[in-house]
């Protein structure tokens, strides 16, 4: 665990725990519904997978997290505690005060997150298709590692793929990063960024214009 700021004080103690960077997003993305190692992982896709294993075995350390085997197979399944579970409202509050105070800019606009959060928190299930439909989407102005990503639709729920899924797209998008992350935000209207270029699309029309109406542009947490 982190070194102790010697204070009785409960912000000192918390903070001993929870101001370590990349912690208050690994307990956003449990509380998300991530359970997985890799699914943790896709939701900061900017950390190393051994700064992960770090935190994470902090969390445990700290009664945050606890984990246990999968059922079957290798790895384990790793759930908020009551006390990690309580944290809820100390990443609201981030979460509000972070809206009113800090600006989006092209450094937050990392679509791979948004795209996880969509799948995880923010899909509209009443409006997604029930037969299989394939989104494509690709972001020219990102590394290769980060540029391809594919939506699986299908029985109103959908999956965020990260390699090619194994069927043909049914609408492609190409977008600007961060239009990309401000409609997601529900800062931008899908409309504006396709008047603006910012965004483009190409498939089935009904697929298109469907798409747009499938986010909530706001995390729907998943029931405990």
């Amino acid at each position: 665990m982190p070194t102790s700021y010697g204070q009785y004080c409960p912000v000192a103690r918390a903070s001993e725990i929870l101001a370590e960077r990349w912690t208050p997003l690994i307990v956003r993305n449990l509380m998300f519904g991530a359970e997985t190692f890799s699914d943790i992982a896709r939701g900061v896709p900017g950390m190393s997978r051994s700064m992960l294993v770090k935190r994470l075995e902090e969390l445990e350390d700290a009664a945050i997290i606890a984990r246990r085997p999968k059922a079957r197979g290798r790895g384990h399944i790793y759930r908020l505690s009551e006390a990690g579970a309580a944290l809820g409202q100390v990443i609201a509050a981030l979460s509000v005060w972070g809206e009113r105070f800090i600006e989006v800019t092209t450094d937050h606009a990392n679509p791979a997150f948004a795209l996880w959060a969509w799948s995880k928190v923010q899909l509209d299930h009443a409006r997604l298709p029930e037969q299989r439909t394939v989104v494509a989407f690709t972001f020219p102005r990102e590394p290769p590692s980060n540029r391809y990503y594919w939506l699986l639709a299908e029985r109103h729920d959908a999956e965020l793929c990260y390699t090619h899924p194994g069927f043909d797209a049914d609408a492609e998008v190409v977008a600007d990063s961060l239009a990309f992350v401000q409609w997601h935000r529900g800062k931008l209207r899908w409309r504006d960024a396709l008047r603006a270029g910012s965004i483009k699309v190409s498939g089935r029309r009904e697929v298109l214009r469907q798409l747009p109406s499938w986010n909530l542009h706001a995390p729907r947490l998943p029931a405990r």
